[in-house]
């Protein structure tokens, strides 16, 4: 059983990955995984989950667990005994608790051994920085190419001199 983030790019069980990616992108590596159905699934989130409600969770293989505190989520990780562990990443959940950082890396690796837990944030901070150290890969899939702005704008594109449609002047009273 293997999840494939992005063609040629996979991770498999007995592994510790930190991914940072796109909301969407991460969704639909899950959801297109047929596999994933088949295996314990475990999806931990925080105070709140920016991808849940996109995956698909009609396997009774699927179990949804949150933790509010840095403690919660050291005893959830301790606790898991599922093929995947998938941990949407909170700072929120280390604010006055930064001394529960290196134990939860810690626990994150231990279960990393015998499960494939993927610790997701779509962007990176300090606290998911801290908890990727111990990560056995790190990932960072940026967002598509043509979905970005472009980074000049041609000079064909541009209005030279002319105003825009429906603004006549800036007044100020």
């Amino acid at each position: 059983m293997q999840i494939e983030i992005r063609r040629g790019l996979s991770l498999q069980p007995g592994s510790f990955s930190a991914v940072i990616a796109p909301e969407r992108q991460i969704v639909a590596a899950l959801n297109s995984n047929a596999d994933l159905k088949r295996f314990l699934f475990l999806y931990i989130g925080g105070n709140y989950s920016r991808i849940l409600t996109g995956l698909d969770r009609t396997s009774k293989n699927f179990e949804v667990c949150r933790a509010f505190t840095a403690h919660q989520l050291f005893t959830l990780i301790r606790e898991a005994g599922h093929t995947v562990v998938f941990i949407e990443h909170d700072p929120e959940l280390f604010d006055g608790a930064a001394a529960m950082l290196d134990p939860v890396a810690g626990a994150l690796a231990d279960a990393g051994r015998e499960s494939l837990v993927l610790l997701y944030t779509p962007v990176a901070d300090r606290t998911f920085m801290a908890l990727a150290r111990r990560a056995g890969r790190f990932i960072e899939i940026c967002a598509d190419q043509e979905a970005r702005p472009p980074l000049h704008i041609p000079r064909s594109a541009r209005q030279c001199g002319a105003r825009p449609a429906g603004q006549r002047t800036l007044e100020v009273s």
